[in-house]
Parts: structure tokens; sequence; C-alpha cells
């Protein structure tokens, strides 16, 4: 006898939902093939923002042109990861100099106010808060973008803005990733409100009816275009010495602040020249201090001892001498990393081949070393968007820019529509330390871009977003690539890990061996001998970065480009 259908659907209903579909070709794991077009490409983490930069492209612009209007566009659609109130980074090849370029676009902390000052409004705090006016720093974002147009742009700067301001006015759904960040963000903002001099106007700002908006909802953000069409009109002075460096100070003033019109007046953006490592034929690319990247290239010096590709992709082998060599790079970030200005940090040592073998010798296979520091280097004293763009001449830009922590401060200044960044929660207060706060100091800097070479030829740009992931997630694609042959995708797609609890820049000690989180794709198998071998491991909470990348074929010339899925964005070619 049959079952009544409202039994037979229970029955149905109670059943494990299906998994995924097979792909017919490539590594069952990845999301997509790799996007691959002749004349530019772009990756971005939010497909309008990418399809912005391919209508520039298309219009002929320079990948610099594209990189801006799309960064413009992600300050917009993104504001869970960066905006004009932030910071940016670049690394940027150009095809007629045949040289890469490094852009440090860092702003630097009050100039009015002294370590003393700082630690009386901290009071009995011991470090720097991530909301409030504190940590606020000024946003180099906007200049950075005049020097990288000033030096590799094509198209007025009114065209390249002019599409994020369309969109501001207009509205854009609400991707589903960002959807998520800005509720978490104001459930945030709400739970520390004693610490932010001011919400209302973020919340006039995101807010639709006195709620985040959903996924889907159309956002429309009139104040942050009056913003972008001021510096359209005035350029980068319209920001940092006409009408919006005077609403910010007296916003400032207003709330008790101490970032003044004479912080902005003074900014400047520094050029650098980006610092390399070989890695079995290939050349990766970071920027130097006040970065991080110098991380990623301590790492691969001490990984190259090691033949991972015997050890197996995902391997207890493998991943334990990756995170060991993240843990001895760590050390030496916390201790060496600050503002050049203030402090020459000991980088060739750090990336040497003779420091690179003391340090491996520190890696035991058979148990995480629970005995770490820094190595002892002679000293000579002196969240995040991710995007990458190229365009039919073969330049090729690697962007980074952020607010930091979350969607910054919690402070928009009035009327202009965008949040201010947090990142100077990333000074230390111990007076020895090479990173301690001083007026006019650039804190430092956890969001780097990368570039990799081969055979003096531009092979790709690429990044990763997160924190303190981002040096070891440079590490683990550009390892899947070399070391395990998956394509550019594919190596972005494969399950992560992420070591934290390590001691911090801030002056924060690290917890014994750290901790270790993997993503669902490592066996149980390889959690169980990793926990054997003394790793403290914890489940994985998301926080394993979002990966763009653009690849430049040497034999064709076509460009090859991969977004994950960890983020809500795709790559684009034409």
């Amino acid at each position: 006898m049959a079952k009544p259908a409202m039994a037979a659907d229970k029955e149905f209903h109670a059943t494990a939902a299906p998994g995924g579909g097979d792909r017919y070709t490539g590594e069952p794991f990845a999301t997509r093939a790799p996007v691959v077009a002749m004349h530019g490409m772009a990756a971005t983490a939010q497909p309008l923002a990418t399809m912005i930069a391919i209508d520039i492209l298309k219009k002929g612009g320079s990948a610099v042109d594209a990189a801006i209007a799309a960064n413009a566009a992600l300050g917009l659609m993104e504001p869970v990861s960066c905006g004009v109130g932030g910071d940016l980074f670049a690394i940027v090849w150009d095809p007629k100099t045949h040289k890469l370029y490094g852009l440090n676009g860092s702003g630097r902390s009050p100039m009015g106010r002294t370590l003393a000052q700082l630690k009386a409004k901290l009071g009995d705090k011991t470090t720097i808060p991530s909301l409030g006016s504190l940590p606020v720093t000024v946003p180099g974002a906007v200049d950075g973008w005049f020097e990288l147009h000033n030096r590799f742009g094509k198209l007025p700067m009114d065209q390249v803005l002019a599409p994020a301001i369309q969109y501001a006015r207009e509205g854009f759904p609400v991707s589903q990733l960002v959807a998520n960040y800005l509720e978490l963000n104001f459930k945030a903002f709400a739970k520390n409100k004693d610490q932010i001099e001011e919400l209302e106007n973020a919340r006039h700002t995101y807010l639709i009816d006195g709620r985040t908006p959903k996924e889907g909802a159309i956002f429309r953000n009139p104040d942050l275009a009056h913003t972008y069409e001021t510096i359209a009109r005035g350029g980068r002075d319209a920001f940092y010495k006409g009408p919006i460096a005077k609403t910010i100070d007296t916003y400032f003033r207003r709330i008790g602040g101490d970032l003044r019109y004479e912080d902005f007046a003074k900014h400047t953006s520094t050029w650098v020249d980006p610092v390399g490592v070989s890695y079995r034929g290939y050349d990766l690319f970071e920027l130097p201090p006040n970065t991080q990247g110098v991380a990623a290239l301590e790492m691969l010096k001490i990984l190259e001892g090691f033949d991972l590709k015997t050890m197996g992709r995902g391997s207890a082998d493998a991943l334990h001498v990756m995170v060991e060599a993240k843990r001895l790079a760590f050390e030496d970030l916390a201790k060496y990393y600050a503002d050049p200005a203030f402090y020459n940090a000991p980088v060739k040592t750090l990336i040497s081949d003779s420091y690179a073998a003391q340090r491996r010798a520190l890696i035991h296979m058979d148990r995480a070393n629970d005995n770490i520091g820094p190595g002892e280097v002679k000293l000579v004293q002196g969240d995040t968007t991710y995007l990458t763009a190229a365009d039919k001449d073969g330049m090729m830009i690697s962007l980074i820019q952020s607010n930091y922590r979350g969607m910054g401060s919690g402070l928009v200044p009035d009327g202009l529509g965008f949040m201010f960044q947090d990142r100077g929660e990333l000074y230390n207060l111990d007076p020895a330390h090479p990173n301690v706060y001083a007026p006019g100091k650039r804190p430092f800097h956890t969001i780097i871009p990368a570039f990799v070479m081969k055979d003096g030829k531009p092979f790709m740009s690429y990044g990763v977003m997160g924190g303190d992931m981002q040096p070891q997630g440079h590490v683990q694609v550009l390892v899947n690539m070399i070391d395990f042959g998956l394509n550019i995708q594919e190596a972005g797609d494969a399950a992560r890990f992420r070591h934290y609890n390590g001691p911090e820049p801030t002056g924060e000690k690290g917890e014994g061996v750290g901790t270790l989180q993997l993503e669902s794709g490592i066996s149980p198998q390889v959690r169980a001998e990793l926990a054997r071998r003394g790793h403290k491991l914890e489940p994985g909470d998301g926080s394993f970065g979002g990966y763009q990348a653009i690849m430049r074929d040497p034999q064709t010339g076509a460009y090859w480009g991969a977004s994950e899925m960890r983020k809500d964005g795709a790559a684009m070619g034409y």
C-alpha cells in the first residue's frame, strides 16, 4: 500500500541533501576553468567591478585605469573591505620600460599626537582598539590612485571614476558575501558602540530603513557619488588639501579625534622597489616593510629546501613543513617589520639562502617545534580587497586596498559616504620596538600585492586577502602551481590552512605553537597526524582569504584569469 503523499515528502526531506555536480575536466574541487582571453583581463571580488574594468580596457584605458575604476567601484560595492578611507599598495609591470614598479600608498598617524598622549587616551588598555578615532590614520588610497594614474594612466580621471559614480547614484544589487559582512559589522558596531565617538553617519550611509541591506537589495550611496565627483573634478588635492580634507578636519574636531587638515595636506605616497626571491625557477616579488610581504619570501626560501612535490599536495608532511615555515617567518615579522622611514629592517638577511638554512634547521618532521623565536639578525637602525588587471599592451597591475579590520573604525565623515580605516590598531606601544607608535609614522601593514616573474618576463599578478592569511595564501597558491601542477584557478580553489595566534608586531605574545585551521578539503587522516605532531587544530571559521590572479602565457601572450569561490568575485577577459 502506498504511503500518503505528505509522509512520502517527509521521508524525502529527511534524506541528506545532494552535493555538487561532477566536473568533466580539471580537478574535481575546482569551481570552474580559468578564463582565457587575448586583449585584456580583470579579476576582482565583485563581478560588476570586474565588468567596469573590462569596459575601461575596451575604451582604450590602461591596466592601471581599469584597476582604479574597479577599486572605486569596490569602495561602493564592497565597503566591508575597502574604500577611500583606507590605504593602497600596488605592483605594476610596465612593458615599455620592462620593469616592476612598487607603490606604497599607506597613510600616517596624526602629527599632533605623541605616544604619551595616545597612552593617556588609552588608559589601562595595552593595545590600540580597532574602533573609534584612535586607530584612524590618514587614508592613502586616493593619493595612490593619482600616483598610479599620473605615471601609467591613459584615460582622464573623470572617465575612470564615472562608472562608480553612476552606480553610487543609481544603485546596484548587494552581493551575497557583502550582505553577510555588513550585518556582522553593524552587529559589532552596536555591541561596541561605547568605543565609537559617533555612529549615526555610518547608519545613515549603509543602512536601508534602519537595517543592513540583504542580498539582492538595491543599495545607493549618493554621498560617495558626490565625493567621487569632487575628486574627479579637483584631483587628489580635493581630497588632501581641498573641501574633503576640510570636512574631515571639522568632523574630527567635532568628535574629539586627532587627525587634522595638516595631516592630509602633508600626505605622500612612496614609490618603492619590489623585493624578490627565486623559487624553483620562478621569482616572487613583494613590497618591503611596512608591509608583511617579506614574510612570504622568507617562507618560500625555507620551503625551497624540502621536496614538497614528493610529499604530496595536502599530505601531513607538506602541510607540517609549510606551517612551520610560516611560524618561523612570522616570528621575524613580529620583531623586525616597521615603517622604513623610522627603522631599516634587515630584509636582505631575512630572505638570504644562509638565513633560510638556519631557520629551516629548526623544523622537525616528527613534531611541531614549541621552542622557536625570531632569528638573531644584525640590525641597521635608521579585510581587504585584492584586484588585478592586464591590458592589450602587456601592462599588468597587482593592487590591494583595505580598511583593515572589517569595515574599519565605524566613523564616517559628515556627508562623504565612506568609512575611515582602523589601520592604526597595528602600532606597537613599546618604545623599544621598531613598530612603536610615533607622530607622522606609518603602521605595520598586512595588505600585500604579489607579482611573479619567470625568465625576466611577467608571469602572474595575484593576491590573497585577509590579514595575516595573506603571506600564507601567497605561498600556498604558488606552491600549488609550481610544486603540485595545479592551474591558476585550481591553485586558488584548493583547500588551505591558516595558522594564527603567533606573536604580533603590536607586541602581543604567541600562544604556544599557535592555532591551525584547516579547510574541509583536508582529510581526517591528515588532521589526526598533524594533531599527533603537536599542532593545535580547531575548526575553520572561513578566514582563509580570497584570491584573484592573472597569468600571462609566455608562448601565446594570452591572459589566464582566476577568481575563487570564497568571495563574490569574477575574472573576465576580452
